[in-house]
Parts: C-alpha cells; structure tokens; sequence
C-alpha cells in the first residue's frame, strides 16, 4: 500500500509545502511549517456530509427552546461559565501546572454525575492516580466513568455509544490523531483533536471541558489556535504561594467575559470564598501611610481592593517606577499628572504600587485611589480606613466618571465603609447610605482628602 503524502501549512501565510523546511518559501517565516491533514476525501469521523444532503433554514422558523444549563455544584464555577455548563458547550480552560485544574474538575464531574452521565478521561495519570485523589476529595464514590486513553479516535469510539451528558478531558495536549504523525501536543496535532471533540460536542450535545497547559508566558499553549475553536476559555491565576485561586473568563459566547470566581484550596480540595472582597482588605486597627481601598469593578461583581504605594527616596539612581497588579506605563502617566496638576514632584523618588491579593486591575478606575496611596506614602499621612475611591484621571487633571458608580458605592457600604471619594457625575441619584465626597479635580480630591477633609462640606445622600 502506498504511503499517504503528508504535507505542511505555513501557519503565517497558509501556503502548502511537501516537506518541511526551517523557513517558508512564500513569506520567508522561520518556522511556521506544521503538519497538515492532505485534502481528499473525508472520512465518517470527520462529518462531512455528501453534497446536497444539507438544507437553508430561515432564522423566523426557528422554534428556541429554553437551554437548561446543567450546574456544576460549585457556584463560583457556575458564575464564571455563565450560570452553568450548556449542552453541547466546549470549555477549555487553562493554568500553571499544580494550580489545581484536575482537582477542581475532578469534583465538578462527580456533581454532575449525580443529575446525569459524566466521564473523566485523563492521558497524564492513572486510574489509580484518579482514585486515589477522589477519595482525598471525598468524591470516591461517585457515579463516574472513567478512561485512560491518548488517541483520539478511540476515545470517541468508547463513547459513541452512549454518549455522556458531561466529558471532562485532561489533558487536549496529550492526545493525538490517527491521521497525523507529529507528535502530541504540536500544533497540527491540537487543530485536529479538538476539532473532532468539538464536532462530537456539538452533534452529541455533551458538554466538553477541556484542560490546556499554558506557556512561561501565561497563554494557553497552541498559538490560540484551541482559543477560537472553543465556546469558552477560562484561565486559572494565582499569586505566588498564596492558597486562593481565581478563575477568570477571556472568552465565553454563553456568558460575560472578564466574568471572576474565587476559591480557596484546602487539604480536602477547593471551597468556594462567598465574599471575595475580604481576601483583598485588611481591615487595620489603625491607618497606615500609603494605602487606600478601591472599588474595582470585573464583569458584573463589584470588588473592594487595598491599593498600596511606597515612595522612597532615590540615592542618586535612575528613579525606578514598578507596579504589581496594575499597569507600570498608568502608573508613569499618573505621575506626570501629579506633577503637571497638582505641584508634587516625584523626580527623586522611587514609586511602587501593589494590589493586594495578587488581583490584576486593568480598569481606569483605580486611577485616583492609585494617586490617593502615592500622596499618602509621599507625605507619610494615612488615610481614613473608613473611605474608598475610584475614579479616572484625565491628562488634563480632571476626574472622570466609571461605570456602575451606584453598584460600586453599594459594595462598599456593604463592607461597612463610611465615605467615599468619587467623581462628580457618579454622583447617586438617589439615597446613599455612604458620605459621598465628589470631586472633579484631582487637586481637589488631595485637597479633600488631606488638608480639610472634616472641614469641607461633604454630601449626605
């Protein structure tokens, strides 16, 4: 029998070569020749249906029924994937090896396997590994069918018969195709095992989840070519030895993105934390300089963050402008606002900025919270432990308005904070039961904050 012709696909340009070589001769990239399926017939596992057996459907005859999600068991999980998993769904999530992937979507599975059908197949363990972790997590005695297997095809073949409700796959880089030669885990070899899960997925109506391994760079591995083939991507993050963990979503077509849950890991698995806000405060029996509290906003939650600064200063060195949870390009520009618009100077000091709790604030939200810590650190006078900030701050040196500025004052007063200082147009409308201080300069709000707090006139809502 004559050997099958394989080819290789520049992944920059797409041009098609028969061997695969360093460079490509049509673009001249380095390195960009993955192995490719050859064009030809089609086999029955790769569902292409024979010409003429499709049909158009209008978009008002469709009869859209209600899709019942199917829960997790864990609330957090739930939220981030929009309410619960959708039949049919294919979610690939991703993080740090050790973050705790396989141990949350090991007790996931075993939740869902008491409403309905659920299967587990791992490529990196054993089924011992497997049990051995189910009966740490006390979920040893759950309904769920399990599989070792790396090829593909064959897992689709076990299941094909009765197809479960929910398939958790651990992990997609382990796994390879019968039609390709290279190796798990490249490239070529990703496009075509998803590509098959995700066809099983959707004419199965199973809901898929799988596990992706991540770059030293913190991407999924793959070029983000799993990224867009899927209907969700989540990513696992943590801070640096600390026991929470936070789930986060880049992309969902069933949900929000940017959408937060929170879990704290314990000796029997993951527990979910109720109230996020408290792993960021640390609420003092006394002030300290250079911190304040800032109401940042992910997706649809509100979250309370203690912003922290130290300005030190410099012994002659370049002045170094570093930040850890918050753009350390913001923060330069924030700088030069204080200097332009607010005659402090900053030259001669060395500026950090932390958030606390390893959260990543993206937001121009925490602009004056951010200013509000400096000038705290700077002058070494401390802040209410009573008050919240948040607001944009303008080149020009105005405060600008956030979005969700009521469901923000909200969360704070649900904390037990007193006052807050916010833009002028965030003003509530209605009845507040904090002690709102607007301001719309950001002169104003150090002058506020610093100098006359208890003397200016302040706005009871």
């Amino acid at each position: 029998m004559a050997k099958p012709k394989r080819l290789y696909a520049c992944s920059s340009c797409g041009a098609r070569q028969l061997k695969w070589q360093g460079q490509c001769p049509d673009c001249g990239e380095w390195n960009t020749l993955t192995e490719a399926v050859p064009a030809g017939p089609r086999s029955a596992i790769r569902g292409v249906a024979a010409p003429g057996a499709t049909s158009l459907t209008r978009l008002d005859s469709l009869e859209v029924a209600q899709v019942r999600r199917r829960s997790s068991g864990l609330r957090e999980l739930d939220r981030v994937l929009g309410g619960g998993l959708v039949p049919g769904a294919v979610v690939l999530i991703g993080g740090d090896p050790g973050i705790g992937k396989s141990t949350l979507l090991l007790s996931a599975i075993a939740n869902l396997s008491r409403d309905g059908g659920g299967c587990y197949v791992t490529g990196e363990e054993s089924l011992d590994q497997i049990g051995l972790r189910a009966e740490r997590l006390g979920v040893g005695r759950a309904p769920v069918q399990l599989l070792s297997e790396t090829c593909v095809e064959h897992i689709i073949g076990a299941l094909s018969p009765k197809p479960p409700e929910a398939l958790i796959i651990d992990s997609i880089q382990t796994l390879f195709s019968e039609n390709l030669e290279s190796a798990p885990g490249s490239v070529a070899q990703l496009r075509e095992c998803a590509a098959q899960l995700v066809r099983f997925a959707k004419q199965q109506g199973v809901s898929t989840v799988l596990v992706g391994h991540v770059t030293k760079e913190g991407t999924l591995a793959g070029p983000r070519v799993l990224e867009h083939m899927v209907d969700t991507v989540l990513y696992f993050e943590s801070d640096l030895g600390s026991r929470f963990r936070i789930i986060r979503t880049a992309k969902n077509r069933f949900g929000a993105a940017n959408e937060l849950g929170f879990f704290v890991m314990g000796e029997q698995g993951f527990r979910e934390v109720r109230n996020p806000s408290a792993i960021f405060l640390a609420r003092r029996t006394r002030p300290v300089p250079g911190s304040t509290t800032l109401v940042t906003r992910e997706s649809s939650r509100s979250l309370l963050v203690e912003v922290q600064a130290l300005v030190d200063a410099n012994a002659g060195q370049p002045p170094r402008r570093l930040a850890q949870g918050l753009d350390s390009r913001r923060l330069g520009l924030l700088l030069a606002v204080l200097h332009r618009h607010a005659g402090v100077s900053l030259a001669n000091s060395d500026v950090f900025a932390n958030v606390v709790g390893g959260l990543r604030v993206g937001e121009t939200a925490a602009d004056l919270a951010v200013c509000l810590a400096v000038i705290s650190s700077y002058r070494e006078s401390a802040i209410s432990g009573d008050l919240v900030a948040f607001g944009e701050i303008g080149l020009t040196g105005e405060v600008r308005p956030v979005p969700f500025g009521e469901e923000r004052l909200q969360e704070a007063a649900n904390h037990g904070f007193k006052q807050a200082v916010i833009p002028v147009a965030n003003r509530p409308r209605g009845k507040c039961p904090l002690e709102v201080i607007p301001v719309e300069r950001l002169d104003q709000a150090l002058g506020r904050v610093f100098h006359s707090r208890t003397s200016q006139p302040t706005e009871k809502q």
